[in-house]
């Protein structure tokens, strides 16, 4: 087997493992899990849905909420209260990130992005690949 391989691999694994964590999101529309790995280890891991100590609705009206976070955005930021650094980490998602969560990626030092569904709009991988981010699109 080669290393191409054996990545190839550990990706579909993180992001069966992703997908498995989006199922704790309570939002009905789309449910999106994280996972955030560096040195083969999961240094963190995120889901949509709304801040701590909100209810756990996140859409009203069919409309989703504007406070409700994104699983990057939760994995990133539940990893800066850690001990953990997401400099050089690779982050699974189950579905593209979105612009917003492209410029976290980003700032956070993550340098691979692996996902398994393209988001409608592809401006957050468009972002990513400007900033020399790795971006690759996985099946499951």
């Amino acid at each position: 087997m080669t290393s191409e391989d054996k990545q190839l691999t550990l990706d579909r694994r993180y992001l069966r493992m992703a997908s498995i964590w989006a199922e704790n999101s309570y939002c009905v529309r789309r449910k999106v899990g994280a996972i955030l790995v560096k040195d083969k280890m999961i240094i963190s891991d995120g889901f949509n849905g709304t801040p701590s100590g909100f209810e756990n609705v996140c859409e009203e009206n069919d409309t989703t909420k504007p406070y409700v976070l994104h699983a990057e955005a939760n994995a990133i930021t539940k990893v800066a209260r850690s001990n953990n650094s997401s400099d050089g980490a690779t982050l699974y998602i189950t579905a593209s990130p979105c612009l917003e969560c492209a410029k976290l990626i980003i700032q956070s030092g993550i340098k691979r992005v692996v996902y398994n569904e393209l988001y409608r709009i592809s401006d957050g991988i468009d972002l990513l690949r400007r900033a020399g981010v790795e971006v690759d699109q996985v099946s499951i």
